[in-house]
Protein backbone atom coordinates (compact mmCIF):
# COMPACT_ATOMS: atom_id res chain seq x y z
CA UNK A 1 0.00 0.00 0.00
CA UNK A 2 1.15 3.29 -0.96
CA UNK A 3 -0.36 6.84 0.29
CA UNK A 4 0.27 10.35 -0.75
CA UNK A 5 1.78 13.06 1.27
CA UNK A 6 -0.12 14.33 3.93
CA UNK A 7 -2.48 17.12 2.29
CA UNK A 8 -3.38 20.39 3.97
CA UNK A 9 -6.56 20.20 5.96
CA UNK A 10 -9.52 22.18 5.37
CA UNK A 11 -10.72 24.98 7.40
CA UNK A 12 -12.67 23.76 10.33
CA UNK A 13 -12.16 23.65 13.91
CA UNK A 14 -9.40 21.51 14.90
CA UNK A 15 -11.02 19.94 17.99
CA UNK A 16 -13.43 18.43 15.96
CA UNK A 17 -10.85 16.32 13.45
CA UNK A 18 -10.34 13.28 15.52
CA UNK A 19 -12.44 11.01 12.64
CA UNK A 20 -11.08 10.19 9.85
CA UNK A 21 -13.27 9.33 6.52
CA UNK A 22 -12.31 6.80 4.64
CA UNK A 23 -14.02 6.07 0.92
CA UNK A 24 -13.89 2.70 -0.40
CA UNK A 25 -13.31 3.01 -4.57
CA UNK A 26 -11.65 -0.22 -5.35
CA UNK A 27 -13.82 -2.41 -6.92
CA UNK A 28 -13.90 -3.70 -10.40
CA UNK A 29 -17.49 -2.77 -10.88
CA UNK A 30 -18.05 -5.60 -12.92
CA UNK A 31 -21.91 -5.40 -12.72
CA UNK A 32 -21.74 -1.71 -14.25
CA UNK A 33 -19.51 -2.74 -16.57
CA UNK A 34 -17.48 0.08 -16.72
CA UNK A 35 -15.73 1.79 -13.45
CA UNK A 36 -18.56 3.12 -11.42
CA UNK A 37 -16.39 5.75 -9.47
CA UNK A 38 -15.88 7.55 -12.61
CA UNK A 39 -19.46 8.08 -13.41
CA UNK A 40 -20.50 11.48 -13.97
CA UNK A 41 -23.32 12.44 -11.39
CA UNK A 42 -23.85 16.29 -11.49
CA UNK A 43 -21.44 17.19 -13.28
CA UNK A 44 -18.74 15.51 -11.49
CA UNK A 45 -17.26 11.63 -11.09
CA UNK A 46 -19.18 9.55 -8.34
CA UNK A 47 -15.95 9.35 -6.62
CA UNK A 48 -15.20 12.83 -6.56
CA UNK A 49 -18.37 13.82 -5.02
CA UNK A 50 -17.93 11.69 -2.48
CA UNK A 51 -14.30 12.96 -1.59
CA UNK A 52 -15.74 16.47 -1.73
CA UNK A 53 -18.56 15.67 0.25
CA UNK A 54 -16.07 14.37 2.93
CA UNK A 55 -14.04 17.28 2.86
CA UNK A 56 -16.86 19.71 2.95
CA UNK A 57 -17.27 18.24 7.00
CA UNK A 58 -15.55 18.05 10.31
CA UNK A 59 -13.61 14.94 9.96
CA UNK A 60 -10.23 15.12 9.03
CA UNK A 61 -8.18 13.07 7.20
CA UNK A 62 -9.65 12.27 4.06
CA UNK A 63 -8.77 8.66 2.65
CA UNK A 64 -9.78 7.19 -0.84
CA UNK A 65 -8.91 3.24 -1.26
CA UNK A 66 -8.19 2.90 -4.89
CA UNK A 67 -7.21 -0.64 -6.65
CA UNK A 68 -8.92 -1.33 -10.17
CA UNK A 69 -8.78 1.21 -12.44
CA UNK A 70 -6.14 2.86 -9.52
CA UNK A 71 -4.77 5.07 -11.92
CA UNK A 72 -7.77 6.76 -13.66
CA UNK A 73 -9.25 7.54 -10.01
CA UNK A 74 -5.98 9.33 -8.97
CA UNK A 75 -6.31 11.35 -11.93
CA UNK A 76 -9.86 12.52 -10.67
CA UNK A 77 -9.26 13.11 -7.25
CA UNK A 78 -5.84 14.93 -8.28
CA UNK A 79 -6.70 18.43 -7.41
CA UNK A 80 -8.22 17.23 -4.14
CA UNK A 81 -6.78 17.41 -0.61
CA UNK A 82 -7.08 13.54 0.26
CA UNK A 83 -4.44 10.69 0.87
CA UNK A 84 -5.06 8.04 -1.38
CA UNK A 85 -4.22 4.61 -0.38
CA UNK A 86 -3.63 2.03 -2.82
CA UNK A 87 -5.17 -1.63 -2.65
CA UNK A 88 -3.02 -4.05 -4.15
CA UNK A 89 -5.26 -6.77 -2.94
CA UNK A 90 -8.58 -5.23 -3.78
CA UNK A 91 -9.36 -8.35 -5.27
CA UNK A 92 -9.66 -10.30 -2.45
CA UNK A 93 -12.80 -8.19 -1.63
CA UNK A 94 -13.88 -5.34 1.05
CA UNK A 95 -12.02 -6.48 3.50
CA UNK A 96 -9.44 -5.42 1.93
CA UNK A 97 -9.37 -2.01 1.31
CA UNK A 98 -11.17 -1.64 4.76
CA UNK A 99 -7.95 -2.57 6.13
CA UNK A 100 -5.81 -0.55 4.04
CA UNK A 101 -7.76 2.84 4.63
CA UNK A 102 -7.47 2.36 8.27
CA UNK A 103 -3.91 1.18 8.16
CA UNK A 104 -3.95 4.92 6.47
CA UNK A 105 -5.74 6.52 8.86
CA UNK A 106 -3.71 5.22 11.78
CA UNK A 107 -0.53 6.11 10.11
CA UNK A 108 -2.14 9.79 9.51
CA UNK A 109 -2.60 10.39 13.24
CA UNK A 110 -2.62 8.41 16.57
CA UNK A 111 -5.21 10.55 17.90
CA UNK A 112 -7.90 9.42 15.83
CA UNK A 113 -10.64 8.19 17.47
CA UNK A 114 -12.44 6.47 15.05
CA UNK A 115 -13.27 6.32 11.59
CA UNK A 116 -16.57 7.10 8.91
CA UNK A 117 -16.13 3.88 6.27
CA UNK A 118 -18.21 5.31 3.45
CA UNK A 119 -19.18 4.04 -0.37
CA UNK A 120 -18.22 5.97 -3.45
CA UNK A 121 -21.69 4.72 -4.99
CA UNK A 122 -23.66 6.11 -2.55
CA UNK A 123 -24.78 9.67 -3.85
CA UNK A 124 -27.17 10.73 -1.21
CA UNK A 125 -23.66 10.54 0.69
CA UNK A 126 -22.71 14.13 1.92
CA UNK A 127 -21.26 16.10 4.65
CA UNK A 128 -24.43 16.09 6.91
CA UNK A 129 -24.15 12.26 6.64
CA UNK A 130 -20.65 12.68 8.54
CA UNK A 131 -21.82 14.82 10.84
CA UNK A 132 -25.00 12.79 12.29
CA UNK A 133 -22.78 9.92 12.32
CA UNK A 134 -20.46 12.01 14.33
CA UNK A 135 -22.91 13.98 16.73
CA UNK A 136 -24.79 9.86 17.12
CA UNK A 137 -21.44 9.08 18.31
CA UNK A 138 -21.08 11.93 20.89
CA UNK A 139 -24.67 11.63 22.45
CA UNK A 140 -24.68 8.03 22.93
CA UNK A 141 -20.78 7.03 23.85
CA UNK A 142 -21.50 3.64 21.00
CA UNK A 143 -18.36 1.94 19.61
CA UNK A 144 -20.03 2.37 16.31
CA UNK A 145 -22.79 4.11 14.76
CA UNK A 146 -24.38 3.14 11.16
CA UNK A 147 -26.72 4.18 8.76
CA UNK A 148 -30.31 2.77 9.09
CA UNK A 149 -32.05 2.45 5.80
CA UNK A 150 -34.59 -0.18 3.82
CA UNK A 151 -35.10 -1.88 7.44
CA UNK A 152 -30.96 -2.67 8.34
CA UNK A 153 -27.69 -1.03 9.55
CA UNK A 154 -25.15 -0.12 6.80
CA UNK A 155 -22.72 1.82 5.35
CA UNK A 156 -21.67 4.77 5.76
CA UNK A 157 -20.55 3.32 9.76
CA UNK A 158 -18.61 5.01 12.03
CA UNK A 159 -15.74 3.02 13.71
CA UNK A 160 -14.56 3.89 17.38
CA UNK A 161 -10.57 3.16 17.94
CA UNK A 162 -11.78 0.35 19.98
CA UNK A 163 -12.87 -1.42 17.02
CA UNK A 164 -9.70 -1.44 14.97
CA UNK A 165 -8.44 -4.35 15.89
CA UNK A 166 -11.64 -6.15 14.42
CA UNK A 167 -11.84 -4.21 11.51
CA UNK A 168 -7.80 -5.46 10.98
CA UNK A 169 -8.94 -8.58 11.45
CA UNK A 170 -11.86 -8.71 8.32
CA UNK A 171 -11.15 -10.82 5.80
CA UNK A 172 -12.74 -11.92 2.16
CA UNK A 173 -15.81 -10.06 0.09
CA UNK A 174 -18.01 -9.17 3.74
CA UNK A 175 -16.92 -6.34 4.76
CA UNK A 176 -17.47 -5.08 8.14
CA UNK A 177 -21.34 -6.15 8.26
CA UNK A 178 -19.82 -9.02 10.92
CA UNK A 179 -18.44 -6.19 13.07
CA UNK A 180 -21.32 -4.49 13.38
CA UNK A 181 -24.06 -7.22 13.92
CA UNK A 182 -21.48 -8.65 16.98
CA UNK A 183 -21.25 -5.28 18.59
CA UNK A 184 -25.12 -4.74 18.20
CA UNK A 185 -25.59 -8.00 20.51
CA UNK A 186 -24.15 -6.21 23.54
CA UNK A 187 -25.54 -2.93 22.73
CA UNK A 188 -22.56 -1.17 21.50
CA UNK A 189 -24.52 -0.07 18.36
CA UNK A 190 -26.37 3.19 17.65
CA UNK A 191 -28.20 3.98 14.50
CA UNK A 192 -29.05 7.04 12.28
CA UNK A 193 -31.82 7.00 9.88
CA UNK A 194 -30.69 7.84 6.57
CA UNK A 195 -32.66 6.73 3.92
CA UNK A 196 -31.23 8.80 1.14
CA UNK A 197 -27.86 6.47 1.54
CA UNK A 198 -30.43 3.57 0.59
CA UNK A 199 -29.56 4.16 -3.40
CA UNK A 200 -26.66 2.78 -4.24
CA UNK A 201 -25.22 2.36 -8.13
CA UNK A 202 -24.50 -1.41 -9.10
CA UNK A 203 -25.98 -1.80 -12.31
CA UNK A 204 -26.64 0.42 -15.28
CA UNK A 205 -30.54 0.32 -14.42
CA UNK A 206 -29.44 1.73 -11.03
CA UNK A 207 -27.72 4.37 -12.94
CA UNK A 208 -30.63 5.69 -15.63
CA UNK A 209 -32.42 5.56 -13.06
CA UNK A 210 -30.70 8.21 -10.84
CA UNK A 211 -30.21 10.06 -13.80
CA UNK A 212 -33.89 10.35 -14.39
CA UNK A 213 -34.30 11.76 -11.01
CA UNK A 214 -31.10 14.22 -10.84
CA UNK A 215 -31.62 17.84 -12.82
CA UNK A 216 -29.17 18.73 -15.48
CA UNK A 217 -26.01 20.54 -14.92
CA UNK A 218 -26.71 24.00 -16.11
Amino acid sequence: MTQDRSPTPPDSDPSLRSFGVVILAAGRSSRMGQPKQLLPVGGRPLVVKAAEAALASAAWPVVVVVGAQAGQIKTALARLPVLIAENPAWEEGMASSVRAGLTTVEGFSRSIEGMIVALCDQPGFGPDTVAALVERQRTTSCGIVAARYEGRLGAPALFTARYFPALHALRGEEGARHVIAAAALVGDVAEVPLPALAVDLDTPEDYRRLLDQTPPVA
